[in-house]
């Protein structure tokens, strides 16, 4: 367990930096963040000072070098655009994007599961048949859609939800959080319903595949044959085996939801990190965009990594020692 952990740590280490040389190459060429910084009257010898000042002008091997050194000792810089530190910026911002993926993770996996597990066991019915047309729809429409939909139906036509914004926060030390309020609760809602559709949608289908699968393996028809009850053979074995795939997808569907909420926050100006990388697109602030493809590398790694060692210690054929093959403690 003890070497599994450690080279796949020396693994994540490696696909981060590799992540961190990407992302600072790439956006050596979007535009010139000096013009985003002055204004037409600056002089060309200001912008050439600014630009010494940034450390611009130096080889492009001294500059990621400089910023490697930098991420390692928590600094990530200064934002071109709003003159703060880089990760004062995202700090801000984080609980906001962390409070909205982590519901719409919950909703997309405590509705999912079950819709899943529901189509495979009964799939003539009608309600799995309405599930299945609703799954088409998650995958088919897209996010930007869905969320306008929802806001043109529940906060303009019937007024019951808010359209944008986080609603009243609460804060707790450097936390803030909607979810004590109600205003927050309300503010919520939407954007975690559209963030979730496509993760509900998919995890469904994913269940639903997985348990059909099992349902028509061997040791479940050895089970019918022992005579064992439908509930024990569909929900203490066949279920069991459906959900070991499944939570390796889940636990990467988590870091996506993170990483590819930038469309929902900006559909419902959520004021997140998503939406903070949106305006720094546009400015070419190069230290805020680095900082947050560096940050969700780092969460896939996270989550990757955990859900690699949870698989790790549910399956036993993961733990065969290669040379042995036996299983190791």
């Amino acid at each position: 367990m003890t070497n599994y952990f450690l080279r796949r740590l020396l693994q994540s280490a490696i696909v981060l930096l590799a992540v961190a040389m990407l992302a600072f190459l790439m956006f050596r060429y979007i535009g010139d963040p000096v013009a985003q910084m002055v204004g037409q009257e600056t002089t060309l010898a200001e912008r050439a000072a600014l630009r010494q000042q940034l450390g611009l002008n130096d080889p492009v091997p001294v500059q990621f070098a400089r910023f490697v050194m930098q991420v390692l000792q928590g600094n990530f810089g200064i934002s071109y655009q709003m003159g703060q530190p880089v990760g004062s910026l995202l700090a801000e911002r984080l609980p906001a994007t962390l409070e909205l993926s982590i519901m719409a993770f919950l909703f997309a996996a405590l509705a999912g599961i079950p819709m899943g597990i529901y189509t495979a066991l009964y799939p003539t019915r009608w309600l799995s048949r309405v599930f299945l047309v609703v799954s088409l729809a998650g995958i088919s429409l897209p996010t930007f859609f869905i969320g306008i939909m929802l806001i043109l139906l529940f906060g303009v036509e019937l007024a019951w939800l808010p359209t944008f914004g986080r609603g009243e926060t609460v804060h707790l030390g450097w936390w803030t959080t909607g979810l004590l309020t109600v205003s927050g609760w309300k503010s919520i809602l939407m954007p975690a319903f559209t963030l979730a559709l496509f993760q509900l949608t998919f995890i469904m289908r994913l269940v639903r595949s997985e348990m059909i699968d099992v349902l028509r393996a061997d040791f479940i028809k050895f089970a019918r044959a022992r005579g064992l009850s439908e509930r024990s053979i569909n929900f203490g074995h066949a279920l069991k085996n459906t959900l070991v795939p499944v939570m390796t997808v889940a636990g990467m569907q988590l870091g996506s939801i993170i990483a590819f909420g930038i469309i929902t926050e900006s559909v419902f100006q959520w004021p997140g990190i998503g939406l903070l990388f949106l305006q720094s697109i546009s400015t070419a602030d190069i230290p805020v965009m680095s900082t947050y493809l560096l940050m969700v590398a780092l969460i896939f790694i996270v989550i990757n990594l955990t859900v690699d060692l949870l698989y790790y210690a549910v399956d036993p054929r993961l733990r065969v020692d290669s040379t042995g093959g036996r299983a190791s403690p």
